[in-house]
């Protein structure tokens, strides 16, 4: 069997740009200044041999090792992918690398691949919280590991934590579908109890209250956030006495879900049922017909996470904050309004 080859270390490096140890040391870790010719020639070296260096020997002696850990489901919502790559540009931008693991939105699998990111000695965790796990928060909190909560928010105060909008946003989604003179608006929801969830449903009751709307609990039905949820949501909702002529999707997923099953049944979305979804699936405007939605700013909501967590570790004393963006309008004609009026 062939031997490996060994990784290239600081004494190759010296070796090929004819210096000493000391001095790739200094070009390599920034402790001193090097004359711009041995300096050019120590990088040439490294660009050589491809070194990277010992991160956690070298953070034995700055006291970091410029790498934070980021802990998601990477099996949860489509956007995932793209609040990894903002959290990713936002960290290479300073310096950083992202260390990723995967929750599977598991609480105990949580608790362990973020023990994991610890025992690598990650300077700083963004964590999207599994549903139900605030053991995992407080033991972060309680070890002194700087972190911000993303996209899911809490009500602690306690802690740096980036999410949208959802109550005002709700709000507008619920009254836009109720001046189409629906009076039935259902709403495909979220677990109860957990605050995106809980928030997305104060919307949709503020909504009804600003359009003079009943209100009536009998049309909120829980999706558990996936397509199969969202199906067997609003498969309940159409057995009421007095169906929904309207539902609104508190996520993609569920949205999806709706979808499938008033097709299954044969209504037409848009003229037998109107559909709106709090979310930007990507396949939003692929659909006929295309679907009205609130629309998350994941990319902006990836990258403040990070500029709290560089914050958070430039002033460990500085007061946690609480971050919400404001999601954006995507108006098409799932909720019914004519193609002509849908640009907006």
């Amino acid at each position: 069997m062939p031997k490996r080859p060994s990784r290239p270390t600081q004494r190759d490096i010296a070796e090929l740009a004819g210096v000493s140890i000391t001095t790739v040391s200094h070009v390599v870790n920034g402790t001193r200044a090097v004359a711009p010719a041995t300096r050019e020639a120590v990088l040439a070296a490294v660009e050589r041999t491809g070194y990277t260096g010992d991160v956690i020997a070298r953070s034995l002696v700055t006291g970091g090792t410029q790498t934070i850990g980021l802990a998601v489901s990477l099996s949860g919502s489509p956007h995932v992918a793209t609040l990894v790559q903002a959290v990713e540009r936002e960290a290479a931008a300073a310096g950083y690398t992202v260390l990723l693991s995967d929750t599977h939105d598991d609480a105990e699998t949580e608790r362990s691949v973020v023990r994991a990111l610890r025992a690598h000695r990650i300077e700083g965790v963004v964590l999207v919280s599994a549903p139900d796990d605030r053991d995992v928060v407080d033991e972060l909190l309680a070890a002194d590991v700087p972190t911000v909560l993303l996209d899911r928010l809490t009500t602690r105060s306690d802690i740096d934590q980036v999410g949208p909008e959802n109550i005002q946003a709700m709000s507008a989604l619920t009254e836009h579908v109720a001046a189409r003179a629906h009076r039935r608006i259902g709403l495909v929801s979220g677990p109860e109890g957990q605050v995106t969830s809980d928030e997305r449903v104060l919307g949709y009751r503020l909504g009804l209250g600003r359009a003079r709307v009943p209100w009536s609990p009998e049309l909120v039905a829980t999706g558990d956030r996936s397509r199969d949820g969202g199906a067997t949501a609003l498969s309940s909702l159409l057995e009421l006495p007095e169906p929904p002529t309207a539902v609104l999707a508190a996520d993609d997923a569920m949205a999806a879900g709706v979808v499938v099953e008033a097709r299954r049944r044969g209504l037409r979305i848009g003229t037998d049922l109107a559909l709106a979804c709090f979310d930007e699936p990507e396949w939003a405007d692929l659909v006929d017909p295309p679907l009205t939605t609130i629309a998350q700013p994941v990319a902006d909501m990836g990258s403040e996470a990070m500029r709290l967590l560089l914050a958070r570790l430039k002033d460990p004393e500085r007061e946690p904050e609480t971050v919400r963006l404001p999601p954006a309008w995507r108006h098409r004609t799932s909720c019914g309004c004519p193609p002509e009026n849908s640009a907006r």
